[in-house]
């Protein structure tokens, strides 16, 4: 048996429930892996809530880290006792999980585990955003809203290594140092009454940014369209306070000649030679010290709903964790 988290229904926190489960099988293509963490993220909650349709009960989570514990049939590149992390695995809230090995990252052994289940979501997100969906050449000034958030620190401390600049938004003060210590060039926190583009344009001697990385969404677009020099990019990659209302695609022109692209992590990691690529920058980066993954919050995996609970009342920040 294995021991999990299961959503009994659709509700708060307090529907989730820690006990034993059938140990799951992997199948061809498949590997089993003893869960060391799992990550614990905001589709988790919407999963849980019933905001996404699923099914209950069901085992909770998606990422996580462990060690290969068995291999299904046609299995060749991975082996038992091999340390692997993955964004997409469902029933990551668990003792063991199945997961499918085109989604497995090769986990070095000097990075914790908090740090490997930390990893995967957040930190792909951040390299595709800074190396494919506009990629940061040197001397190129970024603007980040949400700086402080999980992907946001990540995205700063990239295009910091790639040489770019970045001006951050943030919500308090205790964000903004914490922006700062990601190595944000410019921090400021925006909000009613705040004027961005204006702020944009006087830290950029009125010229703008060279793209505008923007996961918040309603609230901010027309803001971050404003604050981007001719022939930019806009790279809208969520919507936290909202989805952007459609719009006269003309703007785009009369903005400068803007590039809009509205990604998503699928999309750039759809072969296992991909994801092995962009995870080895990440791995790279803790291992040689100048990405630093920020673990807020670790819970026992029986206190999963507390942890829903601190994420959801946004008394964390940085990545919140569960160890089995």
């Amino acid at each position: 048996m294995t021991q999990a988290v299961r959503a009994m229904q659709a509700g708060g926190p307090e529907v989730l429930k820690f006990g034993e489960v059938p140990t799951p099988k992997p199948g061809a293509g498949e590997v089993l892996v003893d869960v060391e963490a799992a990550g614990v993220n905001f589709i988790d909650t919407y999963r849980r809530s019933g905001v996404y349709p699923m099914e209950y009960p069901h085992i909770v989570g998606s990422e996580g880290t462990g060690r290969i514990a068995e291999v299904g049939e046609g299995v060749e590149s991975w082996q038992v006792g091999d340390r692997v992390a993955w964004h997409e695995g469902p029933g990551s809230y668990a003792t063991q999980v199945v997961v499918n090995t085109d989604n497995l990252l090769r986990v070095p052994e000097g990075v914790s585990a908090e740090v490997a289940a930390a990893m995967p979501l957040q930190g792909l997100t951040a390299q595709y955003l800074a190396t494919s969906s506009h990629e940061i050449k040197p001397g190129q000034t970024a603007l980040v809203h949400a700086g402080a958030g999980g992907v946001g620190l990540l995205l700063t401390q990239i295009i910091k290594h790639l040489g770019g600049k970045v001006i951050s938004t943030v919500s308090t003060e205790e964000k903004a140092e914490l922006s700062r210590k990601a190595g944000a060039d410019d921090v400021f926190l925006y909000g009613e009454g705040v004027d961005i583009t204006a702020k944009v344009k006087e830290l950029t001697d009125g010229e703008g940014v060279d793209v505008a990385y923007d996961g918040v969404g309603k609230d901010t677009f027309d803001a971050s369209l404003a604050s981007i020099k001719p022939l930019g990019s806009m790279v809208l990659f969520g919507g936290a306070s909202g989805q952007v209302p459609p719009f006269d695609i003309q703007r785009l022109n009369s903005s400068g000649g803007i590039f809009l692209s509205r990604p998503s992590l699928a999309w750039f990691v759809r072969s296992s030679e991909e994801l092995a690529k962009r995870s080895a920058m990440l791995f790279n980066g803790v291992e040689h010290g100048w990405l630093n993954f920020r673990v807020g919050a670790t819970f026992p995996l029986a206190d999963a709903a507390d942890a829903h609970r601190a994420l959801e009342g946004r008394e964390t920040t940085g990545k919140v964790v569960l160890t089995a």
